[in-house]
């Protein structure tokens, strides 16, 4: 047995309550009836906010919020979920758990996994060599914006014959992060320097052409390539050499060292940037660059006056600094395409299982649809995402169908849709909440406030067979909260709930309690078993009337009117004379009622007074009946007795709705009478409590006690 002890004071509503629930493998639920106002709401908001429980009327009054298990151990909130009567935009949280599937995502996590750690490899490479380490600016970022592709993988295929068959450059020692970045690209396009930009260009490319070695398709860039290739390849240390062609002495130098040519380009290199008016015109950019944020860009520039010409286009520039950057992890990015390639296929068939899954979610939807006529359907519309990517969450497309299915938004459906399906669709996604409660496993308690409020019948079962589904899961404890005795009595008897798990809501003063139910049928079954007490004698008047009167038993519906209303012959019947109408209509001869010459009427009042003098929850159905017939037979008498004018109360008392009548002649013949009052609240209360049968009895259930009493002491004070 599982016990889940509860112990509350002054949570929002409640001023105290406590009760241990005891759940076994045979019944893992309770149901509690409470009328309205006693405890339901109160008792959910507490549970669905345990941690800001308090009574909002009085802050100041101390609060005890305690819901643990056997050994004392607190139950987290994470394991109560409260089931609201209706939360119009609740959605479950965990309907991504109906859409999962783990073989599919483990082939798609295994290739993907596969391709970013080779993708992780070359992009760590590649903040080295570009600077750009932030969170938001990023080497695939750029790549993506600089050649505007939207996939990292589909870019490099594009470049894969370009990377492969370009040479290094001294590119790839530029830093990106210090040439390019939101203040540098503002200034650049900002038109403050383009005039000056295109001055250094032209006269930079002067000189470059005015160099006896170097020209505009061949700058020292370009020298510097070669000068490296050859290096790398051994071409000097094969004893090869090359020819550098002099355009102004119009002579060949034989070159024999990678040293000897790189003295002979930096020296050609050196003169350009050593021209006067060339460092003039770099002087009239640096002067341009004059703000705090733009300083490092200037001091980057002063080291790096070659990259100058190049900012003239850096749009340009960027593209090439990026490739330069991919040709010299040229072995990184082989790997990562060759891993994509391989995986590729593996991705793209999980994808399309993935679209072509049927989920849990689905399996919910259509059981739903099953059950409940509604006039709209929902699908999942990223499901390919929520289940690969698992932390997506889903997005519903809902379609209205009124003979033309048509694509709705939620807030234009719910505006179209009746109650009763505005509640359909608040229960389907409280099923898929509850069914990815059930796949999570853990151990969960639910709390039902009136799930069925409100529902037609057809509704109210299908939620029934729901519940009776979920109470047979292992891992759920189920509270249900109602104020309607009719679904109360239909939970319990679907989900075969025994005596002790049936509780009623009595509450005395500010203290609440829960209290087995002490009728688990019809209350009149148990009554006519038990004439020996004299509540049960009194109260089944009311059914027992009835009875005659749908036999047609005239004689014996009058007597019993007599007993519910003052009549000229209510004070004579005894309990000999109603020993005999009981024999006669329930056909159980052995009845015998005790104190067979009493009075009924005076048997009447002294029973409501002693049901008076005890506490309110001792206070059950034929308790509160019995001080609804003392209470109108009260009324009744005070006011024959006022009028104190046969002529006027005997027709009434030959009448049907004799209160009510009585009552009207009284306020005509008294008009200022203070008891009008007291006599009008005597109507509207009393006649639902009398005039009940066996299959109608939840108004006089969800009446308090303590207002008939104070009603009855009322009427006797007059």
């Amino acid at each position: 047995m599982e016990t889940i002890k509860i112990s509350l004071e002054n949570c929002y509503g409640i001023g105290q309550l406590k009760f241990d629930f005891n759940f076994d493998t045979n019944s893992k639920s309770y149901s509690i009836y409470a009328p309205n106002g006693f405890m339901k709401s109160s008792f959910a908001k507490t549970l669905m906010n345990m941690a800001e429980a308090k009574d909002i009327v009085h802050p100041d009054r101390q609060t005890t919020c305690s819901v643990t298990d056997a050994t004392g151990a607190s139950i987290q909130q994470e394991n109560i979920f409260v089931i609201e009567p209706y939360k119009e935009k609740f959605a479950s949280d965990k309907v991504s758990l109906l859409l999962a599937n783990p073989t599919i995502k483990q082939a798609y996590d295994e290739a993907l996994l596969k391709i970013e750690k080779k993708k992780d490899g070359l992009l760590k490479s590649l903040k080295q060599l570009s600077g750009l380490t932030g969170k938001t600016t990023t080497p695939e970022s750029e790549l993506l914006k600089c050649f505007e592709h939207k996939s990292l993988f589909d870019l490099l295929e594009s470049l894969e014959i370009e990377i492969n068959s370009l040479a290094e450059t001294d590119l790839s020692k530029l830093s990106y992060s210090a040439l390019f970045n939101d203040k540098t690209i503002a200034f650049l396009d900002s038109g403050q320097i383009k005039t000056q930009l295109q001055d250094y260009v032209e006269k930079y490319n002067e000189l470059v052409e005015s160099s006896p070695i170097l020209s505009k398709s061949f700058n020292h860039y370009h020298a510097k390539t070669i000068e490296k290739n050859l290096d790398d390849n051994g071409f000097f240390k094969a004893e090869h050499s090359v020819n550098l062609f002099d355009s102004v002495k119009k002579i060949k130098e034989e070159i024999t060292s990678a040293n000897d040519l790189s003295v002979k380009i930096d020296a050609e290199k050196q003169k350009i940037f050593a021209n006067e008016d060339l460092n003039k015109k770099f002087e009239d950019i640096e002067k341009k660059i004059t703000t705090r944020e733009l300083r490092e860009f200037r001091d980057y520039l002063l080291e790096n006056k070659d990259i100058l010409a190049e900012l003239a286009d850096y749009k340009l520039l960027q593209k090439k600094l990026l490739l330069a950057y991919l040709v010299h992890e040229k072995l990184h990015v082989n790997e990562l395409l060759k891993e994509y390639k391989t995986n590729k296929p593996i991705i793209q068939q999980a994808i399309n299982d993935a679209n072509n899954h049927k989920t849990e979610w689905e399996e919910v939807l259509a059981e739903f649809m099953g059950r409940y006529t509604v006039p709209f359907r929902m699908e999942i519309a990223n499901q390919e995402d929520v289940i690969l990517k698992g932390s997506t969450a889903p997005r519903l497309v809902f379609y209205f169908n009124d003979g033309t299915p048509k694509p709705t938004d939620e807030n234009l459906l719910l505006q179209v849709l009746s109650m009763g399906e505005r509640r359909a669709l608040y229960i389907l996604n409280i099923i898929f909440e509850i069914k990815a409660l059930i796949k999570l496993g853990a151990k969960n308690l639910i709390i039902a406030d009136d799930i069925a409020d409100s529902f037609d019948y057809k509704n109210k079962y299908a939620i029934v067979e729901y519940l009776q589904e979920i109470s047979e899961q292992g891992n759920f404890q189920l509270i249900f909260l109602t104020h309607n005795f009719d679904f109360h009595r239909t939970i319990a008897g679907r989900l075969k709930m025994p005596r002790e798990k049936k509780l009623t809501a009595i509450k005395n003063g500010r203290v609440l309690k829960l209290k087995e139910e002490l009728y688990q049928n019809n209350p009149f079954e148990f009554w006519q078993d038990n004439f020996d007490n004299m509540r049960y004698i009194i109260s089944s008047i009311c059914f027992i009337r009835n009875l005659a009167q749908y036999c047609n038993l005239e004689d014996e519906f009058l007597k019993l009117t007599s007993l519910l209303h003052i009549k000229a012959d209510t004070n004579s019947i005894n309990f000999q004379e109603l020993t005999v109408i009981y024999q006669k209509i329930l056909n159980k001869p052995a009845i015998e009622l005790p104190t067979p010459t009493n009075q009924v009427l005076q048997t009447i009042y002294d029973t409501a007074d002693a049901i008076d003098a005890e506490p309110d929850e001792s206070a059950e159905l034929e308790s509160k009946i019995v001080l609804s017939i003392a209470i109108r037979l009260k009324a009744e008498s005070f006011m024959l007795s006022k009028i104190n004018d046969k002529a006027i109360t005997d027709p009434i008392q030959l009448q049907s709705y004799q209160t009510i009548n009585l009552l009207k002649a009284f306020q005509t013949k008294f008009p200022n009478e203070p008891t009008i009052k007291l006599l009008k609240e005597v109507n509207l209360m009393t006649p639902e409590n009398i005039h009940l049968n066996s299959f109608m009895y939840e108004p006089i259930l969800d009446m308090s006690p303590n207002q008939l009493k104070s009603l009855y002491r009322n009427l006797k004070a007059i």
